[in-house]
């Protein structure tokens, strides 16, 4: 029996489950996919938000205003890329404007450092591409950008390391509580755990049913991204936002912690939480409203676009509950989710102490994990050092991010194990440059057969039934 089972491997389930693992327990993370961080996580807006947004004394801002207090220690931590850039709300009239104090005061309330109102001439020396009808701006110098499927695939790997367990490819079916427990069945499997939590993003209202919790209820809403070249990362250095609307923050213009320019998102309401389709008219829309916000953003250096899905509640709020003993809810855990997400592990810890849970402190647990990128970002002398020990890393297997066949195999044994293709994608950008994993992606997967002791035809771009390979044209000599 497990003390707690964690359901959904985003990054606020990572976190939780990092969190208990400074205790004593016996932790398992459930995920329905055949890898973490294969939900909202994977594509947003990669953005820790400084915490003015929010409405003050909800626990989207309490959350938001710690989380990003938190967020750089943790990536410390867990060796992930973060970076403080700051960020700019602008406006372009006097509507904007009285916005733009509506959000200032508020910040001050929710306790966010710095903030300070821009001027047009204030703007632009800070950001002299900004669009040349911008009037105004709010600045918040504590906004910062992350990577937040790295940042889940740390902690979650931190987890492990530190004694938690992950089953991946096990949706939920039922919950029953029985004797004081609660057994969870998937296809063929249950387990049985005397705590959950349920943070399983745009299903966590289903989940909620299982226990007979129909409090709330959580829709995807739908937001279309633009990813631009390396060579396009310069052209702003703050996170660029437009005054919000109650659909969000409209649509951003970002650098990356990997040097990329990121545009995006759209904003649509929709009712399949498996919809992750991209549109022209989508596309069109960020086009139109980035050349507003930025002069002489290159499209034409786009190398990639995607979609990905909020899991927006009915309560307008974090819907953080405990409906029955031993059951708590992290749900509609929207924007700004990934910002607040140490926070809200925190605080659900709190509520599993509060109903019960025994927490010893685990001795032997270890906050540090080696960051994935420790050789691209190495000397040159320290990149010999180790391909004198190992000379798989001095052979390039993906020549857009200079990356090794030494960091792949590395992943691939790392925890948490990537299975597929997009696996190690996410894990050591292998794939992510200008040719999209054009000439890297056969050797990968040579790679990842040979790891997992399967067949080349066997290996998935995101695992179900995404082979890439069904046969030999040749047979073998």
């Amino acid at each position: 029996m497990y003390d707690v089972a964690i359901i959904g491997a985003g990054v606020v389930g990572g976190m939780i489950t990092r969190e208990l693992s400074r205790y004593n327990l016996r932790i398992v993370l459930l995920e329905k996919e055949n890898d973490v961080a294969m939900g909202a996580t994977k594509a947003n807006s990669a953005i820790v938000h400084a915490g003015f947004d929010a409405k003050e004394g909800s626990l989207k801002a309490k959350l938001n205003v710690r989380g990003s207090e938190m967020m750089e220690l943790v990536a410390n931590e867990l060796g992930v890329k973060y970076k403080r850039n700051g960020s700019l709300v602008i406006g372009f009239g006097d509507d904007d404007r009285e916005t733009i104090k509506v959000l200032y005061e508020r910040g001050i309330k929710n306790g966010v450092r710095d903030l300070a109102i821009l001027d047009q001439e204030e703007l632009r020396r800070l950001e002299p591409n900004i669009g040349k009808n911008a009037t105004c701006a709010l600045h918040a110098p504590t906004g910062a950008i992350i990577c937040p499927y790295e940042l889940t695939v740390a902690s979650i790997g931190n987890a492990m390391d530190n004694g938690a367990e992950l089953k991946l490819n096990f949706p939920v079916t039922a919950i029953e509580r029985n004797n004081g427990a609660y057994e969870i069945t998937s296809v063929n499997k249950t387990i049985t755990a005397k705590y959950i939590v349920n943070a399983a993003g745009v299903y966590s209202d289903a989940i909620a049913r299982m226990v007979g919790d129909d409090s709330f209820t959580v829709h995807p809403r739908r937001g279309e991204y633009i990813l631009l070249d390396k060579e396009c990362g310069n052209l702003v250095s703050h996170t660029i936002f437009r005054t919000p609307s109650k659909m969000g923050k409209g649509i951003l213009v970002s650098p990356t912690v990997d040097g990329n320019l990121l545009t995006g998102p759209t904003s649509v309401d929709i009712e399949d939480k498996s919809d992750r389709s991209t549109t022209a008219g989508g596309f069109a829309h960020v086009i139109k409203e980035t050349a507003e916000n930025v002069e002489g953003v290159p499209f034409g250096k786009t190398i990639t676009s995607f979609c990905g899905l909020r899991a927006v509640g009915s309560t307008g709020d974090f819907i953080i509950t405990s409906p029955l003993r031993g059951f708590v809810n992290a749900a509609g855990i929207e924007s700004p989710g990934l910002s607040a997400a140490p926070a809200i592990a925190e605080y659900i810890v709190d509520i599993l102490r509060e109903s019960g849970l025994a927490l010893h402190e685990n001795k032997d647990f270890n906050p540090i994990r080696r960051p994935m990128h420790h050789f691209i970002e190495a000397s040159i002398e320290e990149k010999n050092e180790i391909i004198a020990k190992d000379r798989t890393y001095g052979k390039i297997v993906c020549r857009c991010e200079t990356v090794t066949e030494g960091e792949i195999l590395e992943a691939i044994r790392t925890n948490p194990k990537p299975r597929d293709l997009d696996g190690v994608k996410r894990r050591t950008r292998a794939q992510m440059g200008r040719c999209q994993g054009g000439f890297c992606s056969p050797r990968i997967v040579e790679l990842l057969a040979r790891e997992l002791g399967i067949a080349y035809e066997d290996v998935t771009k995101f695992g179900g039934k995404s082979r890439l390979n069904y046969g030999r044209t040749k047979g073998d000599k």
